[in-house]
């Protein structure tokens, strides 16, 4: 046995050390490139598919048995949809978001409020009861039956007279101020009449 040189053990001592310092440098550099957000991800509020509701809309009330509402909101629309609720009758459906990247659906529907609270609500799918009602609120003219589960989201259900029925429900992560600006733009919303095109 002899003692190693002085510079053999300087190259030996060298080469452990990259090893170990290479991998904990690409781990820092790799956190050093990510953001930290402590409420979690936030979404950017003008990216993603934007929809033209009005010619979306005016294409599902030729093919509908109630009138549907246009409504003129400040969010981007960002999704349509019609499929049937459970019960019987069609929901017409849009999704927007907000300035603040929160999100708003809008259900129009000839529906009963039973049906499309348990449509939307998804409860029959998780076999457990749909949403307690809360209360009321009134808004955009109308009253709104509110309904929740714990920690939930609310679902709002209002309902338009005349025949046949129309129903509303909004539901979604946006706050009560903008669920009310959604609310009075339905007041004064254009009106497609069904099974009709319109100019």
């Amino acid at each position: 046995m002899r003692k190693p040189e002085r510079g053999e053990t300087s190259i030996r001592d060298m080469l452990g050390a990259l090893v170990i310092l290479i991998p904990i440098g690409l781990v820092l550099f790799s956190v050093g490139t990510c953001s930290f957000s402590p409420a979690g991800p936030v979404e950017n509020a003008e990216s993603g598919p934007s929809v033209d509701i009005g010619a979306r809309l005016t294409e599902y009330a030729l093919g509908s048995a109630f009138p549907l509402r246009v409504p003129d909101v400040p969010f981007r629309a960002n999704s349509t949809d019609r499929g049937p609720v459970e019960g019987g009758g069609t929901a017409v459906r849009v999704g927007y978001v907000t300035p603040d990247a929160d999100y708003l659906s809008l259900v129009q529907t000839d529906a009963s409020a039973e049906g499309v609270l348990v449509t939307e609500s998804g409860s029959s799918d998780r076999g457990d009861g749909p949403p307690r009602m809360q209360g009321t609120v009134e808004a955009g003219g109308l009253t709104w039956e509110v309904y929740q589960r714990e920690g939930g989201e609310p679902f709002r259900i209002a309902t338009l007279g005349g025949e046949p029925e129309v129903r509303f429900l909004v539901t979604g992560s946006a706050s009560e101020e903008q669920f009310r600006t959604l609310a009075d733009s339905l007041a004064t919303a254009r009106v497609l009449p069904a099974g009709a095109p319109t100019g």
